[in-house]
């Protein structure tokens, strides 16, 4: 797989589409925080996660622009426009990425290092500056291109082993929504580099972590993150709409996508099926067709495939837009990406480095991060240099308005293998439920369907505090408030009310409590639970707990055991010389 990546896209999108000057630092907010900058923003200070006013108070020649999903893959259009005339089958994640399958192009070309210089080549004569990434599996291949290196046949664990464990969740096509409280539990584990959490067996993955922990895993070992679909989807799921009149407008273009969105998921959901590859296509008038296939990590929603229509379709036919005075007829955008980079390529050098260039797999990178020299020919028109006309031509005809539009699913997966949550997913899945709950809620009664809210506590149980389905969700305390005394994160996987009895003994059967002083009367060895028990391995504690101490003498005692038999830890309550089991972490 070959990837080809932009860096900092939004924030090049967002100064090419205000004509801002490319050396100018360029931030992109959301929720009035940065999203995305340029490197001359980095440089000034500004990095990703501030507010706004900080990032204007460290550079004050910053141009703001807000997040536009659709801006980004309008102008994303001719960057793929460009690779399709070098090495058609490009596949865009996202706008600012896209791979392809590298075994065309490195045939064609003769090598790997060849079908990347000329995609590079291709790239930069719209102006815009790119990296390239080979490797055996996507999101390996994805990972390389951040780095402008091209990763030997069976070399993708070795390659990914040394990197931080962060760059797991670095790039959103790939990742769940939940990527990133992963990596940070990975951190507190002590598992800093992927090549740690590549050790973990697959066993030990799956017992312990969810379906995009797996997929995470699956990424850091360099396996295929999903098989390949075992046929190809049958041509009855395929939908499409006449355009009549033709479609000239975007707004007409979003209307009649969220149509076809809404068909094609109409027909998967009767199949029992998910897409998660599809192909947009669009005939004109004047018979020309107009295809992009898009991929994404989680299936598509109706919403997504709506928006990734309406993206495709505004880049199509905004092209004569992006045309402005001065502007040569066939070039897509104009100066998007740093000037200083493109123009420095050869009269600073090659920026070849003799060490690197002997290493297997990587392509030597110059300090800008090209990832291939470009020669000078090749430029980008609106920064005065000459460039070959009779190679690179991403715009030349100007596309007629659409009479027809097609979506192909050209891979799906069964929607019951998809591992979705029962609150969450493609499709109305959380609308379905709520009808059932609120089913079951009328034949038994207003109390006895009930949802958990998070409350303020120390113990588990006064955490969560159970309302009526339909009634203001106001939990008994305030969770937000300090709670000083309770019980540390993580917090138990199961919470047993009703606390049932068990005894903690020690070597010699005897029971063990807890002394004035806070430490536990014996050494625990051994755990009872009705008639079984369990050799004890481990504790921690045990904690004191000193609260309501107004209602009366009770102390109260927290601790966690570590049972031998089932690797399992219990959180004991104890209380008048007794335990009792409150919750259960696996």
């Amino acid at each position: 797989m070959l990837a080809l990546w932009c860096p900092d896209w939004p924030a090049v999108a967002a100064g090419a589409a205000a004509g801002v000057s490319p050396v100018r630092p360029v931030a992109v907010l959301h929720a009035n925080r940065v999203v995305a900058c340029s490197e001359t923003a980095r440089a000034a200070g500004v990095r990703r996660g501030a507010r706004r006013r900080e990032a204007q108070s460290r550079c004050p020649d910053l141009y703001v622009a807000q997040a536009d999903p659709d801006r980004d893959a309008r102008l994303f259009e001719p960057v793929v426009a460009a690779v399709d005339e070098v090495a058609p089958g490009a596949e865009v994640l996202r706008a600012g990425l896209l791979v392809l399958v590298a075994r065309g192009a490195t045939r064609f070309f003769g090598s790997e290092e060849a079908s990347a210089e000329r995609l590079v080549d291709a790239v930069a004569a719209v102006g815009v500056e790119c990296r390239i990434g080979i490797a055996d599996e996507m999101s390996t291949a994805v990972l390389a291109a951040r780095r402008a290196a091209l990763v030997p046949p069976g070399r993708g664990a070795e390659f990914l082993a040394p990197l931080p464990v962060g760059e797991l969740a670095v790039e959103p096509s790939l990742a769940g929504p939940g990527r990133e409280d992963l990596v940070d539990l990975l951190h507190r584990l002590g598992l800093r580099r992927i090549g740690d959490f590549a050790a973990l067996t697959p066993a030990e993955v799956a017992s312990r972590f969810d379906a995009d922990a797996i997929a995470a895993h699956r990424c850091a070992r360099a396996e295929p993150e999903r098989p390949p679909a075992p046929h190809p989807p049958a041509a009855e799921l395929a939908v499409q709409y006449p355009c009549d009149p033709p479609i000239e407008r975007v707004d007409a273009a979003a209307f009649a996508g969220r149509l076809l969105a809404t068909r094609l998921h109409e027909r998967l959901a009767a199949a029992s099926l998910a897409c998660t590859r599809l192909e947009v296509i669009a005939e004109t008038e004047s018979g020309e067709r107009l295809s992009r296939i898009w991929r994404c990590a989680e299936p598509l929603t109706p919403d997504g495939t709506a928006d990734r229509i309406r993206w495709q379709l505004d880049g199509w036919l905004t092209r004569r837009a992006l045309r402005g005075p001065g502007r040569d007829e066939w070039s897509g955008i104009a100066a998007i990406g740093r000037a200083d980079a493109v123009i420095r390529t050869d009269q600073e050098g090659s920026g070849v480095d003799p060490a690197r260039a002997s290493r297997p797999g990587v392509v030597a990178a110059d300090e800008a991060g090209v990832s291939i020299r470009r020669s000078r020919e090749r430029r980008a028109p609106e920064l005065g240099i000459p460039v070959d006309r009779k190679r690179f031509r991403p715009n030349e005809h100007e596309p007629a308005p659409i009479v027809l539009l097609r979506l192909e699913p050209i891979e799906v997966v069964s929607a019951g293998t998809l591992q979705l949550g029962l609150w969450g997913g493609a499709g109305q899945e959380q609308e379905a439920a709520r009808r059932a709950l609120v089913r079951v809620q009328g034949l038994l009664g207003g109390e006895a369907v009930q949802v958990g809210v998070l409350s303020g506590g120390r113990g588990p149980v006064e955490r969560v505090t159970l309302i009526a389905l339909g009634d203001e969700q106001t939990p008994a305390a305030d969770p937000t408030l300090p709670w000083p005394g309770r019980l540390p994160e993580p917090a138990p996987a199961v919470v047993l009310v009703n606390r049932p009895e068990v005894v903690l003994e020690s070597a010699d059967d005897a029971p063990v409590w807890v002394t004035d002083r806070g430490l536990f009367t014996a050494e625990p060895t051994r755990l009872r639970w009705g008639g079984k028990h369990w050799e004890v391995t481990g504790w921690a504690g045990p904690w004191l707990l000193d609260e309501r101490w107004w209602a009366g003498p009770r102390p109260a005692v927290r601790a966690q055991v570590l049972l031998a038999a089932d690797v399992k830890v219990l959180l004991l309550f104890g209380y008048t010389n007794t335990w009792h089991v409150e919750g259960l972490y696996e």
